[in-house]
């Protein structure tokens, strides 16, 4: 693959939607890792050529490695987020035994399966044809009910600090909890409530949902 002029040698390049709360989470694995890269905002109603050659799905996050020949481009958030923890984890995000391991990733695949999937109709339910999304909020309501739990036992999903769980999660329920922020407000989940305003309050959130100018692919890319 040809390295398009406007990229320096060897920089990995982000291609990234600011919202996207899978963007999101890779964006702050990138910034807790240190690794440096190219961040390319861009509009998902007018996708790039390059981010479609990358990735034909043409979602969002995608992060293209040219230096890497035997994997060039991870188009998972969660592959984007253990790559980068991989190369180096100061904040020690990453689980140190295989239990948490286990426990880490079970969790995460419930947010990416049925909680997301509850997500999508509670925010829009006109869209699967529902008159309301009471119902699949109540059903994502029972997947924050257990993390309430753990969050009564310790300050982070992840333990006794932030970490993959914790930041993996956090932009999913940002994104429940600011549906109807009235109805969450009144649920009896403290301790989630808690965490929640944490994350949205750190310089981590704050530096990762700046505003970047849209990129614009050089004419010769």
């Amino acid at each position: 693959m040809t390295v398009p002029p406007d990229v320096s040698p060897g920089m990995p390049v982000l291609y990234s939607f600011r919202r996207c709360p899978y963007a999101m989470r890779a964006r702050l694995a990138l910034r807790a890792s240190g690794v440096l890269y190219e961040h390319r905002e861009i509009v998902l109603k007018n996708k790039p050529a390059h981010l479609l050659a990358l990735s034909p799905k043409g979602t969002v996050p995608v992060l293209w490695l040219p230096e890497e020949p035997t994997r060039p481009v991870l188009a998972q958030s969660l592959d984007i987020m253990l790559w980068a923890l991989r190369r180096h984890d100061p904040q020690g995000w990453l689980p140190d035994t295989e239990a948490l391991w286990t426990h880490t990733m079970a969790r995460i695949a419930s947010n990416d399966g049925p909680f997301k999937y509850h997500l999508d109709r509670y925010k829009y339910p006109q869209r699967s044809g529902l008159a309301d999304g009471v119902t699949d909020r109540d059903q994502a309501a029972l997947l924050l009910r257990a993390l309430e739990a753990d969050l009564q036992v310790s300050p982070y999903l992840s333990g006794a600090h932030w970490g993959l769980q914790d930041a993996a999660l956090a932009p999913f329920v940002r994104q429940f909890a600011h549906v109807d922020a009235a109805w969450f407000a009144a649920q009896p989940w403290t301790a989630l409530a808690t965490w929640l305003t944490e994350f949205e309050a750190s310089h981590d959130f704050a530096a990762v949902m700046q505003k970047m100018p849209l990129w614009v692919p050089d004419a010769t890319a």
